[in-house]
């Protein structure tokens, strides 16, 4: 006799952009039954149309009538930056499984505070998420997509073939600047480009030391220390003179929108980390990892697959092309299936079974402290102009 499938019930926190992203990879999980039990948003009318579009069960009233509902077994964080632990914390506390996306926390407060002050605080934070999801015995799930993307988790079983380590590894994620407000401000981003995109290829590098590390030593490769700069270039006078403009700006943003860092492992190995909110021309999310025996080129985002050319942008119509392109006129690289190439549904169907089958995803609680650890340990350099030894924080 076949055993039952087992189910896991949802109860969504947000309805933008992220939860939209979410919605789709759920409909494609294998294996185990998802409901998608409920949905509530700040904007009552953005879940209701949520609720119609991935058929969600019923809208609920907060946050807290989720936590309450006896029929939702993993709550998934999809709001900004600033609410990710406190919420987490709640869910926890609440029995509930918690998916937290990136980053997992920060530091939400004046830019002027002293940039170890923001350390500090923000490791409080992520280990008091840690604790919480421990205590109630609860699967912590870290949304970092690049852990899941096909062509680094490709790259992790090419190296692991090969046998040797990994030397160096070189990560960017770029674009042209995010549309959400939010993000342009310590108070409710933590940062900028490098807490907000950075986390990304820096997520990707560790998790495959990490590996590494468990395969050939026995234990996870950590990082010791970084050096990094930042700048903020939409805020020069150079920038201001030109026209038109085509970045995505806000006026009065007080954080980043470059950065660059330089991790360096305990087993002597680098990698080197960029980010920026200054780059046109699409979606850049590239990793290029040289080891002692192979070279593995990881292009997430713009490859080849699909290239096309159009005379005019109307050409096209509304037919998506690649997320944040400033045009469709000219030649561009249409992503024919963009969220399987950046890992969303495998990272979502790692979570759910997580949830299902009581094991521990690929992206977890350690993952998300250790990136917390050098983005945050990165914006002290940078600051100080030195590099920072990061052991007495991990």
């Amino acid at each position: 006799m076949t055993a039952p499938r087992p189910t896991v019930r949802v109860g969504l926190i947000g309805a933008g952009f992220v939860a939209h992203i979410h919605g789709l990879a759920y409909q494609h999980v294998r294996g185990v039954d998802v409901e998608l039990a409920c949905v509530t948003a700040s904007r009552p009318a953005r879940a209701q149309a949520y609720a119609k579009e991935f058929k969600v069960a019923r809208v609920a009233a907060d946050f807290r009538a989720v936590l309450a509902d006896p029929d939702v077994d993993l709550v998934d964080l999809c709001v900004p930056p600033h609410h990710h632990a406190p919420m987490a914390i709640e869910a926890a506390r609440a029995g509930k499984h918690v998916i937290v996306e990136k980053p997992l926390t920060g530091f939400f407060g004046p830019s002027a505070t002293p940039r170890e002050d923001m350390l500090r605080s923000a490791l409080a934070a992520a280990d008091e998420v840690l604790a919480a999801t421990a205590a109630a015995g609860v699967r912590l799930c870290y949304a970092e997509n690049w852990v899941y993307a096909p062509p680094i988790q490709k790259a992790r079983r090419l190296l692991a073939a090969s046998g040797g380590p990994i030397l160096r590894l070189v990560g960017e994620e770029s674009h042209s600047g995010t549309h959400s407000a939010v993000n342009k401000h310590w108070v409710t981003g933590g940062g900028g480009s490098l807490i907000g995109k950075a986390c990304h290829p820096l997520g990707g590098a560790l998790y495959l030391k990490a590996d590494e590390g468990r395969r050939l030593r026995g234990a996870p490769v950590r990082p010791v220390s970084v050096m990094a700069e930042v700048a903020h270039l939409a805020d020069t006078a150079v920038f201001r003179a030109s026209s038109p403009r085509y970045l995505n700006t806000v006026d009065g943003a007080d954080v980043e929108d470059w950065g660059s860092m330089l991790v360096t492992f305990d087993d002597g190995t680098v990698a080197q980390i960029s980010a920026a909110d200054t780059v046109l021309g699409g979606i850049r999310n590239s990793m290029a990892i040289y080891g002692a025996k192979a070279v593995v080129l990881c292009n997430i985002n713009p490859n080849d697959v699909v290239q096309a050319y159009a005379p005019d942008p109307a050409v096209f119509g509304d037919e998506y092309i690649v997320e944040k392109i400033e045009t469709k006129a000219g030649w561009t690289a249409p992503q024919p299936d963009e969220e399987w190439t950046t890992g969303y549904p495998q990272e979502i169907q790692d979570f759910v079974e997580c949830v299902a089958f009581g094991r521990e995803p690929l992206s977890g609680g350690p993952l998300a402290r250790d990136v917390t650890a050098v983005i945050y340990g990165a914006y002290l350099s940078a600051a100080t102009g030195h590099r920072i030894d990061l052991r007495p924080f991990l």
